[in-house]
Formats: C-alpha cells, structure tokens, sequence
C-alpha cells in the first residue's frame, strides 16, 4: 500500500507522509537520522532490528516523515510496545507532527528534552491530554575507553543457557529503573530475540557465579547503544556493573562500532559517575512523557 500523504500550512507548505512499509520509511529517512547516528540511536536501533530481524510478534510500528522540498527535515518512529521517539522532531516541526498524528492514540513520547518539551506543548493542547514527566535522562558517547582496573572476576559472552537467568534479571531492571511494569512474555521476546540478534550480551563472573550483566546493541548505522546495565542488590558495590559495562564496550568497538553510547538516569547519581569514568561524555538530556486521555465530558 502507497503512502498516505497530506498538505499542512504553515509559513512554508510540508509534505507530511505516513508510511505503512519500513523498508519504504528507512529508504527515505537513512540519510537524516545516519547523519547524527549518536543523537539518533533510538530510532536507527529501533528500524535497524526490525528489518534485519522481523519477529512475528512485533506490532505494526508508526512511521511519519515531514518533507520541505523534497527533503526530509523531521521524522517520528514508534515501535510498540516504546513509547513515539522524537529525536527527528525538532521543536518547529513538533506542530505538524501533533496535528497529523492527533486522531491517533499515545500512551507517551521520548526524546532529546527539547523536542520531547515541544512535542509535550503540541500535543497536550491538541487533545487535551495530561502529560507527565516519568523519566529524566542523559545521553552519553564514548570518546576513549578507560577499562577499570582491580575488579574481581571475569566477562564472559551470555548465550542461550544463561536464558532464563536474563529473563529475571530483566524483569528486576525494568521494575526498578523504568516507568514500565515487568512483563515476563515481553521479557522473553527481548532476551531471546536480542541473542538471536547477534547482540553482544555479557555477564560479569565472581568465582564463577554472574554478578552483573550488560547488553550493547548489534552495531547500526556504525553506532551501538548499551543498556541494560543490571547488577543485583546483594551484588552492587563491587564495580562489577562498571566492568561488565567496559566489557560490553570493547565488545561493541571489536563488531565495528564508530559510536558506543548509553543513557543514565539522573535521578541515579551512581551510574553517571561510573560510565564517566570509563570515558563516557554527554551529548544532550532526554525525557519520557506520559500521557493521560482528557476525562470524558
């Protein structure tokens, strides 16, 4: 099925596209978001792991692009069950976006704070919708990895055996660090599909047993993500998420990674200052919104 386009007005006239066919999305929108793939790792790992690797659980995701002759100057991603990413709106597009997107239905938004803020203005005032701040992040890339030294223990890569022990420890980190309730099916979808991915999971060991564990993303558009970081209560302390962390890098660098970046939540003090430590610097604050339908008249 073609495309569906539509005229708004503004200063300047925007051809605003809804695509129904990934491929067709990332043909037209691999130029924009490659250009900054740090500023843009949500949207290219989104795209890149569907593509690469369809699951037939993956919902249909939302896919908009906002075009000033001919050339694509904002785009908008949402994969379900992820909240609409907005780091291709910037501010003076985030009108346009809202008023194509206003009959549909967001539970929330992300992004760099600036665009999230905008988007958050636009479409409160177009549906009436309540947002709320849920998450308060920063963005940081790795300039030059500084490997930790005098931590006890090993990394090895995580495989299918160690399966059910990502599971729970997933579902401990979303629980603990996300706005999100633990799902154990979408649990599962993500640890096997992940593996499968080619993701480079790895587990930090002390006398054998994991302590910690980290993921980095399968390289897209010469950029990796790592996230999650997890280290068990009974584990922290150690240094060992820092080093599982640094493994995880070197990992990412050794498969081709240009860039290698992660997100820390601010309201966590602890994590920002150990990823500095190993040579990450931050790049710009995000936010997560949630948004709340208007009481029915």
């Amino acid at each position: 099925m073609p495309p569906k386009a539509s005229w708004v007005s503004l200063p300047i006239v925007a051809d605003v596209v809804r695509h129904d066919d990934l491929a067709d999305f990332w043909a037209a929108t691999e130029g924009f978001f490659g250009g900054d793939p740090v500023f843009h790792t949500v949207p290219i790992a989104a795209v890149h792991r569907r593509l690469a690797h369809p699951d037939p659980s993956d919902r249909p995701p939302l896919l908009l692009t906002v075009a000033e002759q001919g050339e694509v100057v904002a785009a908008a991603v949402r994969t379900p069950p992820w909240p609409l990413t907005l780091s291709g709106v910037p501010a003076r597009w985030a009108d346009v976006v809202a008023e194509e997107l206003a009959g549909t239905e967001l539970d929330g938004v992300n992004g760099p704070r600036p665009e999230a803020e905008a988007f958050v203005r636009a479409w409160t005032a177009r549906t009436g919708c309540d947002a709320r701040e849920v998450m308060a992040l920063r963005l940081f890339r790795l300039e030059g990895l500084a490997e930790p030294t005098g931590v006890p223990g090993t990394s090895r890569a995580a495989t299918e055996a160690d399966a059910e022990l990502l599971v729970r420890w997933y579902l401990e980190f979303v629980d603990e660090s996300t706005p999100y309730d633990p799902d154990e099916e979408h649990a599962w979808t993500y640890v096997r599909g992940t593996l499968s991915f080619g993701a480079g999971h790895h587990l930090w060991l002390h006398d054998g047993e994991p302590v910690s564990w980290a993921c980095a993303g399968r390289p897209a558009s010469g950029m990796s993500r790592i996230g999650p970081v997890f280290t068990p209560e009974q584990h922290r302390r150690n240094g060992y998420a820092e080093a599982v962390t640094s493994a995880c890098a070197r990992w990412a660098l050794g498969a081709g990674a240009e860039h290698v970046v992660l997100y820390t939540d601010l309201a966590n003090p602890t994590s920002n200052s150990i990823y500095q430590r190993l040579g990450f610097r931050p790049v710009c604050d995000a936010a997560e919104f949630a948004f709340t339908p208007p009481d029915p008249a």
